[in-house]
């Protein structure tokens, strides 16, 4: 069964950078859809971004778009985010999630739900405070 580990939160002050980083095991990444979530406290959960597998076509919520940045290491078999310009509104708890669907694509229009990913990680923790 894919297991998935977050790391990389922490404590930013707005307009800072922050890398998260999501460790699989069990699984290749580059195989599988891969996305990233958050969810802040009295908030539903949102979809971040996602990346299909293969050709790795990427997706954004538009709240990131231009800021954050989803990259995929095939070597290391690591997914990562760059965050960039963090905003106070972006303090939620990050999550890395699978479908674990060989060969899976990012579902255009729904990828954000996050309702398509089976597997998800313990998430990690970024909070941006002035």
């Amino acid at each position: 069964q894919p297991h998935l580990v977050e790391s990389g939160g922490g404590l930013v002050q707005p307009g800072g950078s922050l890398r998260l980083q999501c460790r699989p095991s069990g699984f290749p990444l580059n195989y599988y859809a891969v996305g990233w979530f958050r969810q802040a406290p009295g908030k539903e959960r949102e979809g971040v971004s996602c990346i299909s597998s293969g050709n790795g076509t990427i997706y954004y919520a538009d709240s990131v778009k231009g800021r954050f940045t989803i990259s995929r290491d095939d070597d290391k078999n690591r997914l990562y985010l760059d965050m960039d310009n963090v905003k106070l509104e972006d303090t939620a708890v990050y999550y890395c999630a699978t479908d674990g669907s060989f060969r899976s694509e990012c579902r255009i229009g729904s990828w954000g739900t996050g309702t398509s990913f089976d597997y998800w990680g313990q998430g990690t923790q970024v909070t941006v405070f002035s």
